[in-house]
């Protein structure tokens, strides 16, 4: 039976939240935000490996003593860009893994995923033939602007949704679709659709929402804390 692994791509810095440390580790309801996703996978029985990617710079796990029974490996494995990341961590994972296994790729910066919704993103894409990612349906009319950021047209919300993650595909066919791609693919599922494939949306949630800027951190706050109370 294939295994699921994650990979955690944590070598960013996160410009946008204008700090002096990289965004993953700025602290939320006591402990760092990449914390929070890390317990959710240990949480979680069903995932037989988790991969830290780090930058060879990152300083925050050098002191870090693992079990040798941890289920948590630190990769430094960190590249130019995010899917260079992820393929370095494949390439380091590969004589540990089966190429039918369960790669689950999650953003370091996105502490809201739940040990329900990643079970639910298992049960339904463990049997699937490609694969897939956690996603919401724009709920929010989309405009586009032009150069003076003045309204240039309105275009349809129906069909359309935003992509979160974990994103779900094996082995072999993440590191065939991130290794052939031209450029560099926003996400893993933009890799996987060049290879002309069809990855499944499952419906996730707005708790697992992505922390970009400084009041993304303080809303997760009052979430969290309002689930403690």
């Amino acid at each position: 039976m294939a295994c699921f692994h994650i990979i955690i791509p944590a070598a960013g810095a996160g410009n946008r939240m204008a700090t002096a440390i990289p965004k993953q580790y700025l602290p939320l309801c006591g402990k760092p935000i990449v914390s929070h996703s890390i317990q959710t996978f240990f949480s979680c029985p069903r995932i037989a490996s988790i991969n830290l990617a780090l930058s060879t710079e990152d300083f925050f796990w050098r002191s870090l003593t693992l079990d040798s029974n941890s289920r948590l490996n630190l990769r430094y494995t960190g590249g130019g860009t995010r899917a260079q990341t992820v393929l370095n961590t494949l390439e380091a994972m590969r004589s540990e893994v089966a190429e039918d296994d369960w790669i689950l790729v999650h953003d370091a910066a996105r502490p809201g995923l739940t040990l329900p919704l990643l079970n639910q993103l298992l049960d339904e894409l463990e049997n699937d033939e490609v694969g897939g990612l956690l996603a919401l349906p724009l709920a929010d009319t989309l405009k586009q602007s032009n150069a003076d950021v003045r309204v240039e047209k309105t275009i349809p919300r129906e069909g359309l949704w935003q992509a979160q993650t974990p994103q779900m595909f094996r082995f072999n066919l993440l590191h065939k679709a991130l290794s052939g791609f031209d450029g560099a693919p926003t996400d893993e599922a933009q890799a996987v659709e060049a290879l002309g494939l069809q990855p499944k949306l499952v419906v996730g949630s707005l708790r697992n929402m992505k922390i970009t800027y400084p009041q993304d951190l303080a809303l997760m706050e009052v979430l969290m804390q309002k689930e403690m109370a």
